[in-house]
């Protein structure tokens, strides 16, 4: 199988990168940034025979069968179009949009087409969350409330990485988006409660630097999270699982107990990296010809869930 991987020099293309090498039977045959030097110095680096610095010159030199989107949020949508209209299975980064509307074309595009489009929600793979899932599923633990805090310093344009980028963030499009659909999935339906608070908007950049944000499961349970771009401090996201049965610490890849002594999860996947997990994910659902854990199909609920809570912020929360 063949893959490109678009917005590869960023910090999430270049983690799908690393992940890939691990896959067997695939290859990646082209990346595709927008600039030349970086692009082209990466493909020689990595030994990768093209390197384009648009994503239809991919498409049409390279015929890769698969994209994976690590572009900027904004390009999702129309990004995951063009892959499809293309005939081209994709698997994009989260978001998969930053608009229910945008969100429901990349939906109506993958029906039309029957082709594998996935969203990128790596919190669905990751080791930790897998465990809980697990046990949620075997009658094991009954969710409480999920406590969630999302915390970065981010006050101008920078990546995962600490560099430069050229589009803005978004804590509730993209870092809420996580957790949103985590809670979703642990719990097994859209919530029937959320509402969203948020702090000033910055001069600058136009975004809310801080977000907290509610939601209320079907069976009860409730998630309350946290985020913030104003955060000096460690950054990411961290996760506290409060169930009928334990408590547990999720932390990425690593989940410990409530009085944070780590859990074993080697037996929980065939990798312990959450990012190689949805990768695998995505093409052997392309090779079974099935639909993925994370398909778009399946998402667009956490889509909505969003659209909720911006028309909550909208209107003075």
């Amino acid at each position: 199988m063949k893959i490109c991987v678009a917005g590869a020099y960023g910090a999430f293309g270049l983690k799908h990168l690393d992940a890939l090498k691990n896959i067997e039977d695939i290859e990646v045959t082209s990346v595709m940034g927008p600039h030349k030097a970086k692009i082209e110095s990466l493909a020689e680096e990595r030994n990768i025979p093209n390197a384009r610095t648009t994503l239809e010159e991919s498409i049409s030199e390279d015929k890769p069968d698969a994209v994976i989107l690590a572009t900027p949020t904004q390009a999702h949508a129309e990004q995951a179009i063009v892959c499809m209209n293309a005939g081209k299975h994709v698997l994009i980064e989260i978001p998969m949009a930053d608009s229910l509307e945008d969100s429901h074309l990349v939906v109506d595009k993958q029906k039309e087409t029957g082709l594998t489009c996935m969203a990128g929600h790596v919190r669905r793979f990751n080791p930790s969350h897998q465990w809980i899932k697990n046990k949620i599923l075997a009658g094991e633990l009954n969710l409480q409330q999920l406590d969630a805090q999302t915390y970065f310093f981010r006050r101008t344009n920078t990546n995962a990485k600490g560099e430069p980028r050229s589009w803005t963030d978004h804590l509730l499009w993209h870092h809420a988006c996580h957790t949103v659909d985590l809670f979703q999935y642990q719990t097994g339906g859209k919530a029937i409660q959320a509402y969203g608070l948020q702090g000033p908007i910055h001069p600058e950049l136009g975004i809310a630097m801080d977000m907290s944000i509610g939601m209320k499961a079907t069976n009860g349970a409730l998630c309350t999270l946290s985020l913030s771009f104003n955060n000096d401090g460690p950054f990411g996201t961290f996760f506290r699982y409060i169930c009928d049965n334990g408590t547990y610490l999720a932390r990425y890849d690593d989940l410990f107990d409530g009085n944070n002594n780590q859990i074993d999860l080697s037996d929980v996947a065939v990798s312990n990296n959450g990012i190689e997990l949805i990768d695998r994910e995505f093409i052997s659902a392309i090779k079974e010809n099935r639909k993925p854990n994370s398909c778009v199909t399946d998402a667009i609920s956490a889509m909505e869930t969003l659209d909720e809570i911006e028309r909550d912020l909208n209107h003075g929360g």
